[in-house]
């Protein structure tokens, strides 16, 4: 077992393991620390406590010393900064004359550089804007082209449940989405209504995806033919996957028909899961999704 805290840092959603060494630090105090982009104030979201040597990524840094009143003061004079370098870096981006738009600037702890976070639809040589910005803040300057999932994740707001973004208060990666976690948790298919924010497929599809997979396995799809308890044949009109309840129109005598509901337990039909028609459409929507998905992961590859 190794001893560790976990800490985050105000512009990551990530947390990370440091080391506590010879400090007792308790969860809510801040930390001074150092990373590949050099020193960082981070909050610490647990205190020191043991994880299993496999879940540690090593070297395992330490912690350089606990916030003092001056780290915090420096912290927020920092934050402080941010505003004007952002203004700032506005006002190049339109004499550069570029296409591209600025979502957030950050200083790291120690000033040794700023960093500018961007969206734009392909490349950008940004080379001047670069030299320009150096010219004004003395600094290193760093240039971060992000996806608008990223964007969406620095930037935050409200999800159509009304609730902070997933993203942005506590997913630390983005997990891979896919249609057919809609389609298994029976959800509507139109695009607007299961597309987040950042207009990709909502994280929240995989939160209960394999549940419903593991469900929907053992239920037969609307439209299939089943034997019910009674007897009686016939087509799926309808299946409550949680419940693992089928609504079954069944044929009475004299050509009569009538929806009713049975468990599961109660019917005997073959266990292969159709696919769902869908419109047209909506079709095409739903591939343009998925191609933007790839294609953002396909970028991410290759930087």
């Amino acid at each position: 077992m190794t001893k560790v805290i976990d800490v985050r840092f105000r512009k990551a959603g990530k947390i990370y393991y440091f080391a506590p060494g010879e400090y007792e630090i308790n969860t809510g105090e801040a930390v001074i620390v150092e990373t590949a982009r050099g020193v960082e104030f981070g909050t610490v979201v647990r205190g020191n406590h043991e994880v299993r040597e496999e879940k540690v990524i090593q070297p395992l840094k330490q912690v350089i010393r606990p916030a003092t009143d001056e780290d915090k003061k420096q912290e927020e004079e920092n934050k402080a900064k941010e505003g004007d370098a952002f203004r700032i870096c506005l006002e190049k981006i339109k004499k550069h004359g570029l296409p591209m738009k600025l979502i957030d600037c950050e200083y790291t702890f120690d000033n040794n550089k700023i960093l500018f976070y961007f969206t734009a639809e392909g490349r950008i040589d940004f080379r001047d804007l670069v030299k320009d910005l150096a010219s004004v803040f003395k600094t290193r300057i760093e240039l971060r082209q992000v996806g608008v999932r990223d964007e969406t994740k620095i930037l935050g707001g409200l999800g159509t449940c009304g609730r902070p973004l997933c993203c942005h208060s506590y997913l630390s990666e983005f997990a891979p989405v896919s249609i057919k976690m809609a389609k298994e948790q029976n959800l509507s298919l139109n695009p607007s209504k299961i597309s987040g924010v950042c207009g990709r497929l909502m994280c929240c599809l995989k939160n209960e995806a394999q549940v419903y997979e593991e469900l929907n396995r053992k239920l037969p799809s609307h439209g299939d033919i089943v034997t019910t308890r009674d007897g009686f044949k016939g087509e799926v009109s309808s299946v409550s996957v949680l419940q693992q309840k089928v609504k079954v129109i069944v044929n009475l005598e004299n050509d009569e028909k009538e929806i009713r509901e049975y468990k599961l337990s109660e019917l005997k039909f073959k266990p292969a899961r159709g696919q769902r028609k869908q419109d047209s459409a909506i079709d095409k929507e739903l591939e343009e999704l998925e191609k933007l998905e790839k294609r953002e992961k396909k970028s991410k590859l290759d930087d």
